[in-house]
């Protein structure tokens, strides 16, 4: 179904992302706007009829019945869901190309929060009517991810923080009382746990170090939890620190001395889950859907969930997440819009929280004692969110997200020794701020 068009609009201001003071500035997108029949930079939300939703593979199995849901009360204004790979780094890839020919084959996205920025940027996505979403009642940090110079272009469908897995009957064989809180407890906690025979063969800690996405996280979690930052507020490149070596240095020397098994370096998020739950890792950095898998798992009552150890302490998550934006050239935007609010309502979140145990955006959720008694990691989960550092939001994230993939995996490899690879890094990150 086509939505009638009166007129057609031209953008009003490119996109751009200028160098200021050495850093990445991002520079808002004028916009005239139009009718919502397909064209960029909207501002109004017309027609009806089929859409689409598109997203990574669905690992948990509960997006297509969710679908099904608004489908069932929707007859005539059904969703298709467009499934890409579950490499993120595929999806931004699949979700661009789709909007650099302007096709509308794409409706409703599901946007890591980190590429927010610069899909607004862009103006592949549409600014959205804040005022038509409950997001006084989100967590603030998730809330942010979800806008672009003061003005919503997405809204949060759920958030992410990571958090550390670890086999609590191992630890009690081992006369260990807490999970650890710094890198070097960990280690110990690790050598206590491989001496016993249940433990025989087992690996001691893993998170996502193959090369894509998950590398960023888990390299800026090193630096943030050492006391480092990659970008500072202002988007300007600051690598070359003590802090950010003794972040990287840890992952490099825990991949040298066995703590993170050689195998790991090609890990993602599903390669992670999949080793933890079959007993070959005392401990796994990852996101919350892995509590409900692992439930189903031969290690059922067996693990629990800690805060990431830092340097000194606990350390930091990078916020992850995902957020429904409305892609600039689709049709049927009324009904796009009114899916996204189906999605991402209090009770639509609260079921992916239950069925899934995704991380939902709402405050309330995390204080409801009731859900904490079925979920007990909640508490942890909120702790770990609103203690989170968002990765560099950035324009030009996928030149920043590739140049840290590039140095950080050569650094883990042996290819370069982590100060090389840093001053690498902080050149590549300085070009990128420069374009």
């Amino acid at each position: 179904m086509k939505t009638k068009t009166s007129k057609t609009t031209t953008r009003a201001v490119q996109c751009s992302a200028v160098l200021a003071a050495g850093g990445l500035l991002l520079v808002a997108c004028g916009s005239s706007g139009d009718n919502g029949s397909g064209q960029a930079g909207t501002s109004s939300f017309e027609g009806r009829g089929p859409i689409t939703y598109v997203a990574g593979k669905d690992t948990t199995g509960t997006v297509q019945p969710t679908i099904d849901r608004w489908n069932k009360l929707h007859p005539k204004e059904k969703v298709t869901f467009i499934q890409l790979p579950t490499d993120a780094d595929a999806q931004r890839q699949q979700m661009i190309q789709n909007a650099e020919t302007k096709s509308d084959a794409y409706t409703v996205l599901s946007l890591d929060v980190v590429w927010t920025s610069e899909f607004a940027a862009h103006q592949w996505i549409d600014r959205l009517p804040d005022k038509q979403f409950p997001l006084g009642k989100m967590l603030k940090p998730v809330v942010e991810t979800a806008k672009y110079r003061g003005g919503l272009y997405a809204v949060p469908a759920s958030s992410d923080g990571g958090m550390l897995y670890y086999r609590t009957d191992l630890l009690k064989k081992a006369g260990i009382s807490a999970p650890p809180t710094t890198w070097a407890q960990m280690k110990v906690d690790c050598a206590k746990v491989q001496k016993l025979p249940a433990a025989k063969n087992m690996s001691c800690y893993a998170g996502q170090f193959q090369k894509y996405e998950g590398l960023t996280v888990n390299f800026s979690e090193a630096v943030n939890s050492a006391g480092g930052t990659v970008t500072d507020a202002d988007g300007r490149p600051d690598v070359s620190t003590p802090e950010a070596q003794k972040g990287l240095d840890f992952l490099v020397s825990s991949v040298k001395d066995g703590t993170i098994p050689k195998e790991a370096i090609t890990y993602q998020e599903e390669d992670g889950r999949q080793a933890f739950q079959s007993g070959k890792l005392v401990f796994l950095r990852n996101w919350p859907y892995v509590y409900a898998l692992a439930g189903k798992s031969g290690i059922k009552g067996e693990y629990a969930v800690a805060p990431l150890p830092g340097l000194n302490g606990p350390g930091s998550s990078s916020l992850g997440g995902h957020n429904m934006a409305l892609s600039s050239y689709a049709k049927n935007k009324a009904t796009a819009l009114d899916f996204i609010k189906f999605f991402t309502s209090e009770e639509t979140t609260a079921t992916f929280l239950k069925d899934a145990s995704l991380a939902p955006p709402y405050a309330a959720l995390y204080d409801d004692q009731a859900l904490i008694k079925l979920y007990p990691y909640l508490p942890v989960l909120k702790a770990s969110i609103l203690r989170a550092v968002p990765r560099p939001r950035v324009v030009q994230y996928g030149d920043v997200t590739s140049a840290i993939q590039q140095q950080a995996y050569a650094a883990l490899t042996g290819t370069k020794s982590s100060a090389q690879a840093l001053k690498d890094l902080q050149s590549a990150l300085q070009k990128s701020a420069a374009q």
